[in-house]
């Protein structure tokens, strides 16, 4: 597994909820206390985020971190086949 790819599905894995919960880059963003480029460069997979961060996310998306990684590791073997 590379990280650059396990970046990228968790992106997704970030995207896919942050939608389903109803939020806008901007509004997920205001909650959690960054700013909105930085939403979009962790969906987009551009970035390596910080285990405190991706708490931070996981949190404000209402979701264990433990859920996040297993779905990105879902979502990366369906984008990896």
């Amino acid at each position: 597994m590379d990280s650059k790819q396990m970046q990228r599905s968790i992106g997704r894995v970030i995207q896919a909820r942050r939608s389903r919960l109803g939020y806008s880059q901007e509004s997920f963003a205001d909650a959690i206390g960054v700013h909105r480029t930085y939403v979009g460069s962790v969906e987009r997979g551009e970035r390596n985020v910080t285990l405190k961060n991706l708490l931070v996310i996981a949190d404000g998306l209402k979701m264990p971190l433990s859920t996040m990684i297993a779905a990105a590791e879902a979502d990366l073997m369906m984008h990896d086949s």
